[in-house]
């Protein structure tokens, strides 16, 4: 036979009840048959035997092994509840916590666009309120599932550990060997059991605000009047060396012919037809209105201090870098640009004038045809600093309007 720790093992203890016997030939069950993943006696090994030139082992190795087992599976069974364990005490808190939040700002969020149009939509606010507390119920509700998910599964690596330890204190070799298929099931029913994951569904969904009636009733009232825009200006120190800039710093006019008389300094755009107004926005909610009609080479934006102002590359032309976001015009084609990427817009017509409003508490950043009462574009973004207006034209003029 082919066994493994040959010699003889170590018989029972004085007042041990004798071990389980070979019932065909009346042997004690000392050995395991590897083949036939069972106890069996020396005979059944010897000549004739039916385990005969099997791989054999002593029972006491074999118990060692299960007993090894046994000991590595309580200690993944100990770190994985202690996963879940911090999982439900440290992350699920702070998801129901940030989930009120933001369903609290969200709410305040609509309650205040739709007091600019109460008379004309009563019934949109209570719509719209209602999704944002079915919302928040319904991640409430995920938060609360999985808190309930997660304790059971506590509870049952609770009871599985518990039961194996059992065994591993309890059982007597022999014993612990005739559990193997108990003490498999019990693993695998562990390993059954997954590691929480991050998932959306625990998170208040923020898209539940978004109306296009409201929006669209939210962008006319405030640049439907000039009332609502802000005075801005540009900051002729930043102004291309191919721009005119007006007296009153209002209006761009290109020239092909790059100008001798504009003083370069570490603030102007030296190639690209660029100028930044004076002023940035830091927090709440601005407007201001371009006059487009006479030019069909604009863009019309947004971009950070930071904006590289030297050279040809795409880091200082606006929409080609992650410091600018500007709607722009080239002949017929009418496009959103953030960071190279080039999102094409359908237009019917071309605008005459182009409204921008930007709201840093909801962080959107809106283009607005007020001819035609239109929204031409939403970009919705965590924008990371202070954001100044800024603009470009590559063909006639564009002015701001005040």
């Amino acid at each position: 036979m082919s066994a493994e720790g040959a010699g003889q093992g170590p018989g029972p203890e004085p007042g041990s009840e004798p071990g389980p016997i070979c019932p065909e030939h009346g042997q004690a069950l000392n050995w395991f048959c590897c083949s036939e993943r069972r106890l069996v006696c020396a005979a059944c090994t010897g000549l004739g035997g039916r385990c005969r030139g099997h791989r054999i082992r002593r029972a006491e190795k074999r118990a060692e092994e299960l007993r090894n087992k046994i000991v590595d599976q309580c200690e993944r069974l100990q770190l994985q509840s202690a996963t879940i364990t911090k999982y439900v005490a440290d992350v699920l808190p702070g998801k129901n916590q940030r989930a009120v939040s933001t369903a609290s700002a969200a709410r305040e969020l609509v309650i205040q666009r739709l007091g600019l149009v109460r008379s004309l939509c009563e019934s949109e606010e209570q719509r719209l309120l209602e999704q944002v507390h079915g919302e928040e119920e319904r991640a409430h509700q995920s938060i609360l599932t999985q808190r309930v998910h997660w304790a059971e599964a506590l509870q049952k690596l609770d009871t599985i550990r518990a039961s194996l330890v059992d065994m591993l204190t309890h059982l007597d070799d022999l014993q612990l060997i005739q559990k193997e298929q108990e003490i498999f099931e019990r693993t695998e029913e562990a390993e059954g059991i997954l590691d929480p994951k991050e998932s959306e569904k625990l998170n208040f969904n923020e898209k539940c605000t978004r109306s296009p009636l409201l929006t669209q009733l939210w962008a006319t009232a405030i640049l439907g009047s000039l009332s609502g825009t802000e005075d801005v200006r540009m900051d002729e120190r930043t102004v291309s060396p191919f721009l005119q800039l007006s007296d009153d710093r209002r209006t761009l006019t290109f020239n092909a012919k790059k100008s001798k008389a504009c003083a370069d300094g570490p603030e102007r755009f030296d190639h690209w037809p660029n100028a930044l107004a004076d002023t940035s926005f830091q927090a709440g909610l601005h407007a201001w209105m371009v006059n487009v009609q006479n030019s069909c080479a604009y863009k019309v934006g947004v971009a950070l201090g930071q904006l590289p102002r030297k050279g040809s590359g795409s880091d200082s032309r606006l929409g080609c870098n992650a410091f600018s976001w500007v709607f722009s015009r080239y002949g017929q084609d009418f496009r959103f640009s953030h960071d190279g990427q080039h999102e094409p817009l359908a237009l019917l017509h071309c605008p005459a004038q182009l409204g921008v409003l930007l709201d840093l508490q909801a962080q959107e950043l809106l283009f607005y045809e007020p001819a035609s009462g239109t929204v031409l574009h939403i970009h919705h973004a965590s924008f990371p600093g202070p954001l100044f207006p800024v603009f470009a034209v590559a063909d006639q003029t564009i002015s701001i309007v005040h």
